[in-house]
């Protein structure tokens, strides 16, 4: 038994979440499920970053103060997750006295160690992103990706010493046996941070003296914390830095920080430079995913194409959505996506494809069997059933490689290939033939159907958490989460005798 520690980023509380919101949060709790069932000690950790001077504007907008707006916003996600079926173990908010206590001793501990100083910068800045723009970063003098015009921002800040880790961050990348070793992926995003590194890093500000909406620095209590850095100790603080020593020292460092990858800079470059200058090791992985185009098109308020959590939760389900959104295309390349393409995939892979294999294998038990699951009379080693076994075995072997690469689209593909197996298997035996006149290998082929489904729905119920439930529950097991991962996804689980439901019902309806 390991541990496991795995974060999303907090999301900006300038509006309620939308499916990009929602991809990051599936896939962390699709990790947190399956390292769960295999034994690890989980601690999967999301959130709200609420402080900066772009909440404080949008709330004053709204005739709200800045805590009464994210209060309002936060209820907004926090009621996604749950439709979601999200198993986070906390959910931070960096407006938490505890966080803001971590970052005021982090923000001191960097200063006692001459990490910060004080200066002066100038430059462009984008209030929407709440970042600072080099020309190179600008896109027809726009901020790439709000297109608006960035203000000039001058003021006396506090700066970290970021410049000096430029090759100390290199060396960590590159060389698994340094102390600070951490991986990027995939590896195009490897790629692109080490390129942004050798081109040189300059010091960064972290401190605003116009802004009081954020944590004042302890040494200078007339200037707040930047936002961005308050934002990443949410990493530290929500497990106990400073507050429950023996907490952070079991899972500190992160396993996978996944985001998307516009805010990659921030994680992969000034979050472990932070932590280095601190004495503290950089997370394991930084996995950055793409973006999400709807219908070929940015999502936009402007467009009104903005997809929500719900509108896929109220068409298809929680489980469909979860599972349509990490199946669709890769992670960690940008991808389209539509309700009509969703609705399609919906309806060949799970109401055709696993629905009717549900479906025709109760119904068989029922029919030939009085409701009860057969033992199988032949070893079932040859020919096509030992095919269906070794494509089980398989299955849990991919799913893994899958599993530990965050390639979320190959381990459904893996399922699925059990899946189709199953159902070619039914038309190879044509078991409504066996019925009459080979009982024993009808035993044989019914019970091997079952065993498959019970191996399916382990394999599937990291992803589809919900539906798995009832698939179980129809096929009368019970996913008893105790039994060791090895001993449970060997061949031969399901038990003789078991009961399955007297009158199947459709796991996934079709939608039109």
């Amino acid at each position: 038994m390991g541990k496991f520690y795995i974060t999303t980023p907090i999301y900006y509380v300038n509006d309620v979440p939308h499916v990009g919101h929602a991809y990051t949060t599936i896939a962390a709790d699709v990790l947190a499920r399956y390292h769960r069932r295999r034994g690890d000690d989980v601690f999967f950790l999301t959130g709200t970053d609420e402080h900066g001077a772009n909440v404080a504007q949008v709330a004053k907008a709204h005739g709200k103060s800045p805590k009464e707006f994210c209060d309002k916003i936060v209820e907004h996600f926090q009621k996604a997750w749950r439709a979601l079926h999200i198993t986070n173990d906390f959910f931070i908010r960096t407006t938490d006295p505890l966080h803001e206590e971590a970052v005021q001793v982090f923000m001191s501990h960097l200063y006692e160690r001459g990490e910060i100083y004080k200066g002066k910068y100038e430059g462009k800045y984008c209030l929407a992103c709440e970042r600072f723009l080099t020309e190179e970063d600008l896109v027809d003098g726009l901020c790439p990706d709000h297109r608006s015009e960035p203000v000039w921002y001058s003021e006396e800040n506090y700066f970290f010493t970021l410049s000096k880790y430029q090759d100390i961050l290199i060396k960590a990348i590159l060389d698994a046996s340094d102390p600070n070793h951490y991986d990027i992926a995939p590896l195009s995003r490897r790629n692109e941070v080490l390129g942004k590194i050798r081109a040189g890093l300059s010091d960064i500000s972290i401190s605003r003296a116009s802004l009081s909406w954020g944590v004042p620095l302890p040494f200078d209590p007339t200037h707040t914390t930047y936002v961005w850095i308050d934002a990443l100790l949410n990493y530290i603080s929500a497990i106990g830095y400073k507050h429950d020593p023996q907490h952070f020292a079991h899972f500190w460092p992160a396993d996978v920080h996944l985001m998307a990858k516009d805010i990659l800079w921030f994680h992969a470059i000034v979050w472990p430079a932070l932590l280095i200058s601190a004495g503290l090791k950089p997370p394991r992985k930084v996995f950055a995913h793409g973006f999400f185009t709807v219908e070929g098109q940015k999502m936009s308020k402007t467009l009104g194409n903005v997809l929500r959590p719900q509108q896929l939760i109220d068409r298809l389900g929680a489980s469909a959505t979860r599972y349509l959104l990490l199946s669709h295309f890769p992670f960690g390349t940008d991808g389209d996506v539509s309700l009509a393409a969703f609705s399609e995939r919906y309806n060949a892979d799970l109401a055709n494809d696993l629905g009717n294999l549900l479906n025709r294998t109760l119904s068989m038990i029922n029919r030939y069997y009085n409701g009860a699951v057969p033992a199988a009379s032949q070893d079932g080693v040859e020919g096509v059933d030992g095919e269906l076994i070794d494509s089980a075995e398989q299955m849990f072997a991919d799913m893994s490689t899958a599993m530990d690469d965050l390639a979320f689209s190959e381990a459904t593909a893996a399922i699925w290939r059990l899946v189709a197996r199953a159902n070619k298997y039914v038309e190879e035996n044509a078991p409504w033939n066996l019925a009459k006149r080979d009982r024993a290998r009808l035993d044989t082929v019914i019970y091997n159907l079952a065993e498959s489904l019970r191996l399916i729905a382990v394999a599937l119920w990291p992803f589809m958490p919900e539906a798995v439930t009832e698939l179980s529950r129809q096929l009368g097991i019970d996913l008893e989460q105790s039994i060791p991962w090895d001993q449970v996804i060997q061949w031969g689980g399901m038990v003789p005798g078991t009961r399955v439901r007297a009158k199947p019902a459709p796991l996934f309806p079709r939608v039109s």
